[in-house]
């Protein structure tokens, strides 16, 4: 008798661990970085994290600047830190953005 058991998706951590895997999957998308796949599903798809992020957006639970600081900072894979002067504002940002994306991707139920 064949019994396989089937892998259940990879839920995220965190909605940092989201955005950086949203960030890295982006830039494979576009070819950026050479050609890799990432080796677990995930328990949802770029476009299903890309349409969450534009609905905050839209409701106006994301600003600007929120996405500003997530873009910028998502690009150099690292959250800004609250203790460097210079960054001290973006980790603001970021830390209530990532509050925001927390709460509706545990709605999902994306995030264990």
């Amino acid at each position: 008798m064949n019994t396989q058991t089937i892998k259940q998706p990879d839920t995220f951590h965190s909605a940092e661990q989201m955005w950086f895997w949203f960030i890295y999957s982006k830039s494979l998308q576009n070819g950026y970085i050479g050609r890799h796949s990432t080796s677990s599903k995930r328990v949802c798809e770029l476009l299903d994290f890309e349409t969450l992020i534009t609905k905050l957006y839209l409701s106006g639970k994301l600003t600007d600047e929120q996405l500003n600081v997530m873009k910028i900072f998502g690009d150099k894979r690292r959250a800004p830190h609250q203790y460097i002067w210079a960054e001290n504002q973006a980790a603001y940002q970021w830390k209530t953005a990532m509050d925001v994306i927390e709460m509706a991707a545990r709605k999902n139920g994306w995030i264990e």
